[in-house]
């Protein structure tokens, strides 16, 4: 199933359910530890040695900036023909597009630029100026106007896969999601949907973007790398998972392995569940969110589809979430079958 847009329903309940988190567990607390503690808790109550905790694999590299990036034929037009659709207000934007500086500006910019362009255009065909026009100079007003709707598809992708706070979203320099910080930011929620709108600024249904408002939400998508703190997180909670899986096997495999008190009885067990459980949930509202992005083109760069499968995806198996869903659901059957055994 795909989400179209982030569930803000499920992220409250996502932080209401960490309250109760917390209050078992402390504020601020270290995830990793929760794992190792649960892991030796269980181990004490199996009658075996708790495992030696293993460090997750690395979680993938995002694509660098030259394989996320889409082509772009350039529109050229002689500075004369420009000026003809000077009532447009596109003269100074032109020139300061092909100026030093703006043939170096960040991709943000130039997404800007674009955004900006589109719109100058196609309010000026709706104006009464192309009835003031030349016909050569009408012509070419519609013919500018419908090669940049066509391109901004492609100018938003790489406006956002070319900024340096998108791509930092998912930098290796991170480290797993702290216990009381599990939910989505409010404010990267707020611009993944913004952002999401802003892709889509060509179609007819969507609101006319505020240009003024995307470099404040990229910049709030840089505060810190939640992406790459989440992947962490599942990963590094998969290996535990794994870890303690190990254990219930082993003590399965005894003719006298059996786990007491039962889950519903312990409540650090219980404290662990509901950590699993906002983790499951904050990992689903964030990944949906990106999804329009990621799926903005028809045909993205191989790269990126590539990095989208393996590290985002809620479906395929060996991506972090879908591992992570199978780990816990192991897990919890081994639990239950031990449990049974006890009774």
């Amino acid at each position: 199933m795909r989400w179209a847009s982030v569930n803000r329903g499920l992220v409250t309940l996502l932080i209401a359910g960490l309250g109760g988190l917390l209050t078992a567990c402390g504020s601020g607390g270290d995830s990793n530890d929760l794992l190792i503690d649960y892991q030796r808790d269980l181990a004490r109550r199996l009658d075996l040695a708790p495992p030696s905790p293993a460090s997750p694999d690395n979680i993938g590299a995002f694509p660098g900036q030259r394989e996320r990036l889409v082509t772009i034929p350039e529109t050229r037009e002689g500075m004369l023909n420009v000026f003809a659709l000077r009532e447009c207000h596109i003269t100074t934007l032109v020139a300061e597009r092909n100026s030093t500086l703006g043939r170096v500006a960040p991709a943000s910019q130039v997404w800007r630029y674009e955004l900006t362009l589109w719109q100058r255009l196609t309010d000026c065909l709706a104006s009464e100026v192309p009835e003031r026009l030349a016909e050569a100079d009408r012509e070419r007003l519609e013919r500018l106007a419908a090669t940049k709707t066509e391109q901004l598809p492609r100018a938003a992708w790489n406006g956002l896969f070319g900024s340096d706070e998108w791509a930092g979203s998912f930098s290796r320099v991170s480290s797993p999601l702290p216990l009381d910080a599990l939910a989505p930011p409010e404010a990267q929620l707020e611009s993944l949907v913004y952002l999401q709108a802003l892709t889509k600024a060509a179609s007819h249904d969507a609101p006319t973007p505020d240009l003024e408002a995307l470099e404040r939400h990229l910049r709030a998508l840089d505060q810190r790398p939640y992406t790459a703190e989440l992947l962490r997180t599942l990963t590094l909670a998969t290996q535990r998972l794994d870890e303690a899986s190990s254990l219930a096997e082993r003590a399965l495999a005894r003719h006298d392995g059996c786990l007491t008190p039962a889950l519903e009885e312990v409540e650090h067990d219980k404290s662990l569940a509901r950590w699993l459980e906002a983790l499951e949930g904050a990992a689903h509202v964030w990944l949906a969110g990106l999804e329009p992005l990621f799926d903005s083109l028809d045909s993205p760069p191989d790269a990126v589809s590539a990095y989208q499968r393996e590290w985002l995806s809620r479906e395929y198996p060996p991506a972090p979430l879908p591992a992570f869903e199978a780990a816990r659901h192991h897990h919890q059957a081994l639990r239950q079958a031990l449990a049974f055994r006890c009774r």
